[in-house]
């Protein structure tokens, strides 16, 4: 059961969603209606859980989350360029992660506290998130901490120091999207070996809406599905993989992105919305 994340003592499969709280209509603003529609709708997706990025999202979110019934992933916005070496960032995210657990600890819809997400392996770094591990285990012994990890891309495994200060690690990959088929997928996927659960803590691909295309051209809402069915399929082969969160429900707005398909728009959502 080393790679098994455990609910009530029997194993679960996390299928799940990543969020955003960003609205068509509303932007990035939230009310309980939005939190309740957002949910409904990843429910009809068939998911158990949700992994709220990269931010904490509402208050109102997890209280909800306990009426409906979803899993929740919450995660401070430790990403990217982050200044590592500066102890006044580290400060700022002991603190948010501090606000963040006492607010939800008793929020029995959160499951996994997250550290951070897609940074690279360095000795600062890894003094800084381990120190948010360490801190979030003694605030909270009961849940998974877990953080969304690179990959060793020399070696081509699962490999990051962090991992073992983390109970579940996070597979971020765009393979079928960003990297042309799934053989790198199955590579890395065959030449790691975790101790611990690993789950894929990211993946997708862009369509616009209402393209469809028969021979799954590229931003076609057909090449999404195939891409996602194929990804669940190589995710449940493999014995250490105990869930997905495919990047993201809704489409949302990303300036830099300007394709013909996308114009200001990152398409990776997986349920359309009027």
């Amino acid at each position: 059961m080393a790679h098994a994340i455990l609910l009530n003592g029997e194993a679960i499969d996390l299928r799940g969603i990543c969020v955003h709280e960003d609205d068509l209509l509303m932007g990035r603003t939230t009310s309980k209606a939005d939190i309740r529609r957002r949910f409904e709708h990843i429910r009809s997706l068939g998911c158990n859980a949700a992994r709220l990025a990269h931010y904490p999202h509402h208050e109102d979110t997890a209280r909800i989350a306990d009426e409906m019934g979803i899993l929740l992933w919450q995660e401070i916005p430790v990403y990217w360029a982050i200044d590592f070496a500066n102890p006044e960032t580290l400060r700022d995210a002991s603190n948010q992660l501090d606000e963040m657990i006492v607010r939800d600890f008793n929020r029995a819809s959160v499951i996994l506290w997250g550290v951070g997400n897609e940074n690279a392996d360095t000795d600062a770094r890894l003094f800084f998130m381990r120190s948010l591990a360490e801190q979030a285990r003694e605030q909270d012994p009961t849940r998974l901490i877990g953080a969304a990890c690179l990959i060793n891309r020399k070696d081509f495994r699962i490999e990051d120091r962090l991992a073992e200060h983390l109970d579940v690690i996070g597979l971020n990959e765009y393979f079928g999207w960003y990297e042309e088929g799934y053989e790198g997928l199955l590579k890395l996927l065959a030449n790691s070996n975790p101790d611990r659960p690993v789950v894929i803590s990211e993946t997708g691909a862009e369509a616009a809406p209402g393209f469809r295309d028969n021979s799954h051209l590229l931003f076609s809402e057909d090449r999404q599905a195939a891409m996602l069915s194929e990804q669940v399929r190589i995710g449940d082969a493999c014995p250490y993989i105990a869930g997905i969160f495919p990047w993201l429900l809704y489409d949302f707005r990303s300036q830099r992105r300007q394709t013909r398909y996308q114009q200001g728009w990152n398409r990776k959502g997986h349920h359309r919305r009027g």
